[in-house]
């Protein structure tokens, strides 16, 4: 599995082409799932884990790696069936995502593939609300389906978009009554985090679902003869989103003289290794937005 990981830091270069890796799963059957590598710390045989008492049936144990203590999540379980079965030689994924580390209990790992984000396709309308996909795509004929991770990690350890009293005034709820803020993101549960945290603060909200969906919108509204910077205070748009990435959005906007005074501010999830001059995410460029 190490030679899997050994280009992972050359592969997330690809950042801001519109370009992804996917590294492809399997959890019981032969259904093939996909994470963006962008995420992916290692991958590793199944170590030794240790059982929490009073945590989560989703959580299989934690483990200690290198030193450090990382939480081991079942993913089949996770995802709304009954548990991984065949758990005679697993793998685990070890994953950041918004700097929280933790692994995911898998079948197996089959590879890395180079996809282009209009490749990746929202999840078909058909599966309804409850599921747990954040896009589909197809490789070599076959369905991958990209788990909504941030999904699971909010319901096995939910997170609180409420406002502390007192960080916002009066004046500034009264402020933000007459203002308009467009967010793009695929994360079913990021966009609610998003639009209660805005709209506890009183600021209206416009959610979309990925950048192709967001600069639709935008190209509408400017047909219409409207103006995108008089409509939002600002866009806070993802950046890994499946049709078109929040870089080629952000891009497409400022080479449009229509839309280029939208302000955008990119939600960037970060990580705990997304530090200046690290080779593991690669600097991110504020003059190339220009947002």
């Amino acid at each position: 599995m190490a030679g899997v990981m050994d280009s992972v830091n050359q592969r997330t270069q690809l950042v801001g082409q519109n370009r992804l890796e996917l590294l492809l799963f399997r959890l019981d059957g032969e259904q093939l799932y996909g994470i963006n590598v962008f995420k992916v710390r290692e991958v590793l045989q199944c170590p030794k884990l240790t059982l929490m008492p009073k945590s989560s049936p989703v959580v299989c144990g934690v483990a200690n790696i290198r030193g450090a203590t990382i939480p081991i999540l079942d993913l089949a379980m996770a995802t709304g069936s009954g548990g991984l079965q065949d758990q005679s030689n697993p793998f685990v994924i070890i994953t950041e995502y918004n700097t929280k580390t933790q692994g995911f209990l898998v079948r197996s790992v089959e590879r890395i593939v180079n996809m282009n984000w209009e490749e990746i396709h929202p999840p078909p309308k058909g599966t309804g609300r409850d599921h747990y996909l954040t896009a589909v795509t197809r490789v070599d004929n076959q369905l991958v389906e990209i788990i909504d991770v941030e999904k699971v990690l909010a319901e096995v350890a939910p997170t609180s978009e409420a406002i502390s009293v007192g960080v916002v005034d009066v004046e500034t709820q009264h402020k933000a009554i007459s203002l308009r803020v467009l967010t793009v993101d695929d994360s079913s549960v990021a966009r609610k985090q998003v639009t209660r945290c805005l709209q506890t603060v009183g600021v209206e909200v416009v959610a979309l679902n990925d950048g192709r969906q967001a600069l639709d919108y935008l190209r509408k509204l400017v047909d219409e003869g409207k103006k995108p910077e008089e409509e939002f205070l600002m866009m806070i748009s993802d950046i890994e989103m499946p049709e078109m990435d929040g870089y080629t959005l952000t891009a497409e906007i400022r080479n449009d003289p229509r839309m280029q005074k939208l302000h955008i501010n990119p939600a960037i999830k970060y990580t705990k290794s997304c530090c200046v001059g690290d080779t593991w995410m690669p600097e991110i460029r504020t003059d190339s937005l220009r947002a």
